[in-house]
């Protein structure tokens, strides 16, 4: 029998703008892959099928994937309307046979705790993490799920639901009603099942990695060059120090002066130096430049970048196309060491890092000498006039300039 699973990877990704204001999350990078390159590879030879539930520009996923990855066959199915990951997973009932795996499409899975959670039928992958707020929290008796309580105001349990799940086609039987949030969600078809058959058994997982908001890329980054062994393909110049792990793709250039601290993961044909100076973990895709004088301090820039020289980038994320005049700060501190706060969807949220710079999506221009207050997120299209100080997050196609 066909072992299969579903990838849920239809949303909008609102969370992650303006990293996603042109793609969907699971096509998001983190070094040389995309994040549902990145599960897919994890589910190469546990499934021989996977059913990626598309909606959001899927024909950047479609386009990416194919019909066949890592060799395991892709089949798709178009959610038209983003109503919840319980009507998606649903969608995929018809393309499925009685026992099937889900997954969720914008988190980083490992294979050997996908392995656990494939062991019993049905199953649920947790974590044990010191602080659960924010998550939906699941309680044990033995070796079964007794409740999972959706983002309680008080902890109830260390134990967190990762969004994998090992079901069959009876979770689905039951006709649930759509949540607050006006979506039909699966963790309700798992509260049913407990509640109704008492058997949902769960795997403990040793890493995962959840990509919810734009900073999650920097922890993601630094997380996948944990798991990457070191390789240099490109060309290291004399006069160039290369220090911890470094992972250089073909065609890269580290020019003569500049200094890598690892772990630092470098594209095909980037051009780094002369005179740089990367600290990881940070991570610089491909055609990227990163010139003469330009520090970088853990920062994931993505393909087609350019910093020509004499800037600072620091704990920001860079998105593709973009280019960086001589001069600028994407500044990473407030002094007195406070948390660093971010807008996003309209609401101040705390990024819970000390050090925080700036997200800035795709196609950006900016001058000389601008400088960027931690936290800002700075959209598609935007241009910022030379000498300015950004203090707040710019919308799409924004023209800037301070007075």
């Amino acid at each position: 029998m066909n072992k299969k699973a579903v990838i849920l990877a239809a949303g909008w990704g609102t969370r992650l703008r303006p990293l996603t204001l042109g793609r969907p999350k699971p096509a998001i990078r983190l070094l040389g892959e995309t994040l549902i390159e990145h599960n897919l590879r994890e589910l190469s030879g546990l499934v021989d099928e996977v059913v990626i539930i598309v909606g959001y520009k899927d024909e950047v996923i479609r386009e990416k994937i194919g019909k066949e990855f890592a060799g395991v066959r892709i089949n798709y199915v178009r959610q038209d309307e983003q109503i919840g990951t319980g009507h998606a997973a649903r969608m995929a009932l018809p393309f499925l046979d009685e026992q099937f795996l889900v997954l969720n499409g914008d988190d980083l899975y490992l294979r050997e705790d996908i392995e656990k959670c494939l062991k019993r039928n049905p199953s649920i992958l947790v974590k044990e993490v010191e602080n659960p707020k924010g998550y939906g929290q699941v309680l044990t008796e033995g070796e079964k799920v007794k409740e999972i309580v959706e983002k309680p105001s008080e902890n109830v349990s260390n134990l967190i639901n990762v969004g994998c799940y090992y079901l069959n086609k009876t979770f689905f039987e039951k006709d649930i009603e759509k949540s607050t949030r006006g979506e039909y969600e699966i963790i309700d078809f798992l509260k049913y099942y407990i509640e109704e058959k008492n058997t949902l058994y769960f795997a403990v997982a040793k890493n995962w990695l959840p990509v919810t908001y734009p900073w999650s890329i920097l922890e993601g980054a630094e997380e996948v060059l944990s798991m990457k062994e070191e390789k240099r393909e490109g060309i290291v110049e004399e006069g160039a120090f290369l220090g911890g792990k470094v992972i250089m793709e073909k065609g890269s250039v580290i020019k003569k002066g500049s200094v890598i601290d690892g772990p630092v993961y470098i594209g095909k044909n980037t051009v780094i130096g002369p005179n740089a100076h990367i600290k990881g973990p940070s991570a610089i895709h491909d055609d990227c430049l990163v010139g003469a004088g330009v520090e970088i301090d853990t920062s994931v820039i993505f393909s087609n970048t350019k910093i020509p020289h004499y800037a600072f980038i620091g704990d920001s994320v860079i998105g593709e196309n973009c280019l960086v005049g001589a001069g600028v700060a994407l500044i990473n501190f407030l002094f007195g060491g406070d948390v660093i706060w971010a807008k996003v969807k309209g609401k101040k949220i705390s990024t819970g890092r000390e050090k925080m710079g700036t997200v800035i999506g795709n196609n950006v221009r900016i001058g000389a000498n601008v400088s960027v207050m931690p936290g800002v997120m700075i959209g598609d299209d935007t241009t910022i006039h030379p000498h300015t100080l950004v203090r707040e997050n710019l919308e799409q196609n924004t023209k800037y300039e301070y007075d």
